[in-house]
């Protein structure tokens, strides 16, 4: 897939204004209008008291990718419901991508499925389901 020039460089100023997106170090690697991929790297910061990564980062890098994969079009969209299963643990220095997808939208509501993949191996790491409501103001209203 190659990303679109235009959604790419609004997705990189959402993460730019994004200080959890930020801190964790999330890139873009693919934007298109309801689709995006993001990759991010464990860092010790992001272990639990077991050394594991924590399921709050792993949660925060699929709800990035959910909440910005569903404002690539021109109408602001905030998360109204979300839902996350843990399939498999990861470790520091383990590369993360996040695949989110749109399933369905409507000129009110979206849903979108993310997959948090480790593709070094090929590993499930989450999979999570979320819904957007979609409002009447403009993404440019807020500078994006």
């Amino acid at each position: 897939m190659h990303a679109d020039n235009n959604k790419r460089a609004w997705v990189e100023k959402m993460i730019a204004r994004d200080n959890c997106a930020q801190k964790m170090g999330v890139e873009v690697l693919d934007a298109q209008p309801g689709l995006l991929d993001l990759r991010m790297t464990v860092k010790a910061e992001h272990l639990n008291f077991l050394g594991w990564g924590h399921g709050g980062v792993t949660f925060a890098f699929a709800d990035t990718a959910f909440g910005m994969s569903s404002n690539t079009y021109d109408k602001v969209s905030v998360g109204i419901d979300a839902h996350i299963v843990y399939l498999s643990g990861v470790k520091e220095g383990d590369v993360l991508e996040a695949r989110s997808r749109e399933v369905s939208r409507t000129r009110r509501k979206a849903v979108y499925r993310v997959d948090v993949v480790r593709p070094a191996d090929d590993t499930d790491i989450v999979a999570f389901t979320g819904t957007v409501f979609v409002t009447d103001q403009d993404l440019a209203d807020l500078g994006l």
